[in-house]
């Protein structure tokens, strides 16, 4: 029995297709709840994508994403582009993340200027994404919308699974951190496509551009592109340097195309959803065999079993084959 006035998820396909923005939150709001009756409706949405430019933003936490992004929506939404954003929000007080604030002047951008605006919870996934957060952009980009931006919850070392989300990544950081190095330890140079310094009218700003531009000048160019990224100083707040960063966005879009870049990274990116997908389906059945888990857990400890072949039985598997195979 169904509750009134609800539509299966089937129902919803077309009306996303079409730009439903009530139909949007209803499937984005199954996939992030992991609904079974939304998987085929889901899949069938993956058809119709792979036409939208996925942007990734990311830093660390409070270099102030939420403003960047809600000062990119107006700027992208100028020349009648249709705007979608993913915002992952942390769910645990040691994840850093948007300041109220910030994600407040977001929605109100988004409001004003016809963007869909999505926030998601981590729900303590690492890594910066929130589970069904490629989910939320696939139903965005079948219904249209480019360029899709998401936002992270902030970038550490092990923690940069936008890269395989993202055909476009934005590095923020704000001027004065004091620390040059710290950019090095999370990886910067090596992910973004694009670095953006926050608060550009600050005095501090210039020499966080100039110690970036030296870092990009030691360090090595991100593997497989020959693309060199860019440093711009913007003003979330004033707007300044806000077509630049957008003219970049696009540029580097656009070289996508022409270099053939854009197939690779589309390619390493599907191969990602598929692994981390095969994860959680692994992850999934061990929660579902609890009974089991116990079982070879405590033979493990009375040493009766190995943890390989542990992990084996509960797996199904046939060690003497899985062996042979390695």
């Amino acid at each position: 029995m169904t509750r009134a006035g609800y539509r299966p998820s089937h129902e919803l396909v077309p009306l996303v297709l079409s730009g439903s923005r009530l139909a949007i939150a209803r499937m984005i709001s199954r996939a992030e709840g992991g609904y079974a009756e939304a998987s085929e409706a889901l899949a069938e949405l993956y058809k119709h994508t792979g036409k939208a430019h996925i942007v990734g933003i990311t830093g660390v936490p409070g270099a102030g994403k939420s403003t960047l992004v809600a000062a990119l929506i107006k700027s992208l939404t100028q020349g009648g582009r249709k705007v979608g954003v993913v915002a992952v929000d942390p769910s645990s007080p040691f994840s850093g993340g948007a300041i109220l604030g910030d994600r407040v002047r977001m929605n109100d951008a988004a409001e004003a200027n016809q963007a869909f605006v999505r926030s998601m919870a981590t729900r303590g996934h690492l890594g910066g994404l929130a589970p069904a957060t490629l989910q939320a952009v696939d139903i965005l980009d079948a219904a249209g919308y480019s360029p899709i931006i998401i936002e992270t919850v902030g970038v550490g070392q092990d923690e940069v699974e936008i890269v395989s989300a993202a055909h476009t990544i934005v590095v923020l950081s704000p001027p004065g951190l004091g620390d040059d190095i710290q950019a090095i330890k999370a990886g910067i140079l090596e992910i973004a496509d694009i670095h953006v310094v926050s608060k550009a009218d600050k005095p501090e700003a210039g020499a966080a551009v100039a110690a970036l531009k030296g870092m990009l000048a030691l360090g090595p160019a991100r593997s497989g592109s020959t693309w060199a990224s860019p440093v711009v100083a913007v003003s979330s707040v004033s707007g300044e340097q806000m077509d630049k960063l957008t003219a970049t966005i696009d540029k580097h879009w656009k070289h996508l195309h022409e270099s053939g870049e854009l197939a690779a990274r589309q390619r390493n990116n599907s191969r990602t959803r598929i692994f981390n997908t095969a994860r959680h389906l692994f992850q999934q059945q061990f929660d579902e065999r609890a009974d089991d888990l116990e079982r070879q857990l405590q033979a493990v400890v009375n040493r009766e079993t190995d943890p390989q072949s542990a992990a084996h039985a509960l797996l199904g598997w046939n060690q003497e084959r899985s062996q042979r195979e390695i």
